[in-house]
């Protein structure tokens, strides 16, 4: 199985930047694609971000296009995403999540696609 450890949250102002790293274990982490989630306190898990194992493709919530990026490094075993002109409503919890399949984008954009979860790390945006 594969075990996930997200840091990098904390508090900012809006219009700040944070980085967040997915640590995954194992030694196939190259072949997992890789998203990031979030939940906001009273409401639902979103999906934020996804890329796909070779790095070659990634997509975006309309909600963060623009301002976020994921990326990763295969070597280090880990997916970031970067986060720019944060906002108070991007304050959550963000998740990182990996398949070891790999569909459509649009079945990549739902939570029930992914195996495998972090325990998640808060970031919280202040006005």
């Amino acid at each position: 199985q594969v075990q996930l450890m997200e840091s990098g949250g904390g508090l900012v102002q809006t219009g700040g930047s944070l980085r967040l790293s997915c640590a995954a274990s194992g030694r196939t982490f190259s072949t997992y694609g890789m998203g990031w989630f979030r939940r906001a306190p009273g409401k639902e898990r979103e999906f934020v971000a996804v890329i796909r194992w070779n790095g070659l493709t990634t997509y975006y919530a309309d909600s963060v296009k623009g301002r976020f990026t994921i990326f990763r490094d295969n070597a280090k075993s880990t997916v970031y995403l970067q986060m720019n002109s944060l906002k108070p409503e991007d304050t959550a919890a963000y998740y990182c999540a990996a398949t070891v399949k790999w569909g459509n984008i649009a079945t990549m954009t739902v939570d029930g696609s992914y195996s495998y979860w972090g325990q998640g790390t808060q970031v919280t945006v202040s006005s």
